[in-house]
């Protein structure tokens, strides 16, 4: 248990660490000479990263779920080249192309100077997802030879390279959303470089060859990879449809918030336990009553500190003080943060149910579990929104924790199923 607690605080410190960069960035970026629309410009240009970045992250569960040797890790670097190319495609053509007026100004309807910022964002923003995933790529090597550390030491030397960058910006005069992207890749290659740089080492001491591992060719990669990445793709535009639901209610703008808002906060309630799959997926074979006593002693700590935020002033403060939130924004805020509960009292047993899952190589079952999430997700929001339009931004979030709960129950229930059929 000690080395399980050893290995896993590193890696939550590091989530906890990657927030503090976002605000480095919308720092900066609020001492320009036109912060609304330089902000607008960057968060229109940031919503769409997740489409090319989320796959490029996938590289890090890919990596230490089938790596064992150098000729596996080969493989794998072989199929991230094809995603780190198309990334690099999708951006370049956003930046460069009408394409990204075509979704700037018509499928998100931004005003032409905000759409202009986004554009520009992008100039950098089109790169992210090639060093995101190189990170990635890496740090399953790190992750696998459980030298966690690393991850939060290569945090703290991106944070610092944004904060220096950031400062010279500020010296300078910041006038574009450019720039916020461009502190951000900077930090993404700072945090590849350091991760590069400790995996190749690692790397040298493997064998050549393990005889116990069977990943030798890209095709076997691609039999784990694409389901990861078909389910991905489907679950990053639960957001835009929920957000655009909710402008439909009485009060669309005041809904947007405050479930923007609410799920900000309740990110950072989930931030630092986000790594469970990672436990699941390295122990669970090796030492199962291990990672069931890690999880029942950690995974109540999310729902726990939701009741304190949601249910208690400790939540008013935070919005008011340390959010900025006042009024009716405050009330729509914390009801919003209520309907998180049953997702963070979810979470942690799912994300530990997909690492067991990943561990046996059976991530054809997630593609199923986040369909499963889709379909749910969506048939709660239309009901809600057409039943209740004037519960304001509660409706985003009890229709997403209402589809994490279906992905578990299907995710439980067609494992056990498949496992039984074996048996």
């Amino acid at each position: 248990m000690r080395r399980l607690f050893l290995f896993f605080i590193p890696m939550g410190i590091s989530v906890l660490l990657i927030n503090m960069s976002h605000v480095i960035i919308n720092g900066t970026l609020a001492r320009s000479s036109n912060p609304e629309i330089i902000l607008a410009g960057y968060a229109l240009a940031m919503s769409l990263l997740i489409v090319s970045e989320k796959p490029a992250v996938l590289f890090r569960q890919t990596c230490s779920a089938l790596v064992r040797d150098r000729i596996s890790f080969k493989a794998v670097k072989h199929v991230s080249y094809y995603v780190f190319g198309a990334s690099l495609v999708f951006g370049a053509l956003i930046a460069y192309t009408p394409l990204g007026h075509w979704i700037f100004g018509g499928a998100y309807g931004a005003d032409p100077v905000v759409e202009r910022e986004a554009i520009h964002a992008y100039y950098a923003l089109m790169f992210l997802s090639v060093f995101s995933g190189v990170r990635c790529l890496y740090q399953g090597v790190i992750i696998y030879k459980m030298r966690t550390r690393w991850l939060m030491i290569a945090m703290i030397f991106r944070l610092g390279g944004m904060f220096l960058l950031s400062q010279y910006f500020l010296h300078i005069g910041v006038t574009s959303a450019l720039q916020g992207t461009t502190i951000f890749v900077f930090g993404m290659m700072i945090e590849a470089a350091i991760s590069y740089w400790e995996a190749n080492r690692l790397l040298k001491e493997m064998p050549l060859k393990d005889e116990a591992c069977e990943i030798t060719q890209p095709k076997q990669v691609q039999k784990f990879y694409s389901p990861l990445l078909y389910s991905t793709l489907i679950v990053v535009w639960l957001l835009p449809i929920l957000n655009a639901l909710l402008g439909t209610t009485h009060r669309g703008t005041l809904a947007v918030a405050s479930f923007a808002v609410a799920g900000s906060l309740m990110n950072l309630i989930l931030g630092f336990f986000t790594y469970f799959h990672q436990i699941a997926l390295l122990f669970v074979r090796s030492h199962p009553d291990l990672v069931r006593r890690f999880t029942l002693t950690l995974g109540f700590i999310p729902p726990l500190l939701m009741i304190l935020l949601a249910y208690t002033p400790i939540g008013s403060w935070m919005f008011s003080h340390v959010l900025g939130v006042k009024g009716e924004l405050l009330q729509a805020c914390i009801h919003a943060l209520r309907g998180f509960f049953p997702f963070v009292l979810v979470f942690p047993w799912l994300d530990t149910l997909n690492g067991i899952v990943m561990a046996h190589g059976e991530t054809k079952l997630m593609f199923g579990s986040q369909i499963a999430n889709a379909i749910v997700t969506a048939i709660l929001i239309v009901l809600l929104v057409l039943l209740l339009p004037s519960w304001s931004g509660v409706l985003g979030s009890l229709a997403q924790s209402g589809g994490l709960i279906a992905e578990l129950v299907f995710l439980a229930w067609i494992f056990r199923r498949t496992h039984r059929s074996v048996s």
